[in-house]
């Protein structure tokens, strides 16, 4: 009974002790529309009920003043692509992100929307999965939200985005059971 006691205590800490070395990071940062740019977007009409369109775009923001700051680099641009349904601005769609940070590296993602109408334009709320990276963002995990009012008639997109990341999470994970120097 002891020996069990002990082996699920040890279990449990090594668990434990892996998520801790596991250091989340949290970024949260304005996207202004005077740094946003629809760079393609095309519409379609869908003639089942009036304002249903589909529609195809590309995104490029900029961060010249005040970047944010992911992983210890300063974020260069964040574009997006992706595919909408909406009657009258109101509707789902998915689109792929990539951030690409001050030294070249990138990161990937991909997010689902749900949106409203809202005056002339729309409100979209996003959640999604960081999928991937380059350099030191290669193992990065995580997750993204955003919160945007857009007008596509008038060009206009901006709001909050929140990243939620591991950066290593293997390489922490293995540091936090790697015995310190002298302890072998």
């Amino acid at each position: 009974m002891r020996q069990l006691f002990v082996s699920t205590t040890a279990i449990l800490l090594l668990a434990a002790t892996a998520s801790v070395a596991q250091e989340t990071s949290l970024v949260g940062f304005p996207t202004s529309a005077d740094n946003t740019q629809y760079t393609r977007q095309h519409v379609i009409e869908v003639d089942d009920v009036p304002g249903h369109q589909i529609r195809v775009f590309a995104i490029r923001r900029t961060f010249p003043k005040d970047p944010p700051i992911i992983g210890g680099l300063a974020l260069k641009e964040q574009l997006s692509r992706g595919l909408t349904d909406y009657i009258s601005n109101s509707g789902t769609g998915n689109f792929y992100g990539t951030y690409v940070l001050e030294n070249g590296d990138k990161f990937f993602t991909r997010s689902s929307l749900v949106a409203h109408k809202a005056g002339a334009g729309l409100s979209s709320i996003t959640v999604g999965r960081i999928t991937g990276g380059t350099g030191k963002f290669a193992t990065m995990q995580g997750e993204v939200r955003t919160l945007v009012t857009s007008d596509q008639a008038a060009g206009i997109n901006e709001g909050f985005t929140t990243i939620e990341y591991v950066l290593n999470p293997e390489t922490d994970a293995k540091a936090s059971r790697a015995p310190a120097a002298g302890q072998r």
